[in-house]
């Protein structure tokens, strides 16, 4: 419920914190820690899932939801979890918010930006982050390696 007042701006994460602040320690400790994902980026259950995934995974720290642009300035997408260090991009992707023609497309023409920046991309389906979390945790070691083994493209993520 949380992540979503967020993504739907019905308040932020410093208002949610305040509140719980608030409210004491009693009774709270399941809201902080779900509020934790929140605070730092994440935008939905399955981002806060993936933060969790990511935070086991022992690879360097990222940023959420951080738009990215090639070396003339230019938007590439917004990637769900951003790794700078390599140029690496993680998306999950859910078929609930990519079932219609116009979101298909949306989602082919950001994987293609990122290809012909060079970056490397995995995707993964929400529901693995809970079903399959050592399998995806794999995924994401190789695709980091991948990514470190290339030379960095020059992308950079907002200021």
């Amino acid at each position: 419920m949380m992540a979503e007042a967020v993504q739907r701006r019905f308040c932020t994460t410093d208002m949610l914190t305040r509140e719980l602040d608030q409210a004491g320690r009693t009774g709270t400790a399941l809201l902080r820690k779900a509020l934790t994902p929140l605070v730092a980026g994440a935008r939905s259950v399955a981002e806060a899932d993936a933060y969790r995934l990511w935070r086991r995974s022992g690879l360097p720290p990222g940023q959420w939801n951080v738009a990215i642009f090639d070396a003339k300035g230019d938007y590439i997408a917004t990637s769900d979890f951003w790794c700078d260090e390599v140029a690496f991009a993680w998306e999950i992707d859910s078929y609930r918010h990519h079932t219609s023609l116009e979101d298909h497309r949306a989602t082919v023409a950001r994987n293609a930006r990122y290809a012909a920046a060079g970056i490397v991309v995995l995707q993964t389906l929400p529901s693995r982050l809970r079903t399959e979390p050592d399998r995806v945790l794999a995924e994401l070691h190789a695709a980091f390696r991948a990514a470190r083994a290339r030379q960095r493209p020059d992308v950079n993520p907002a200021a």
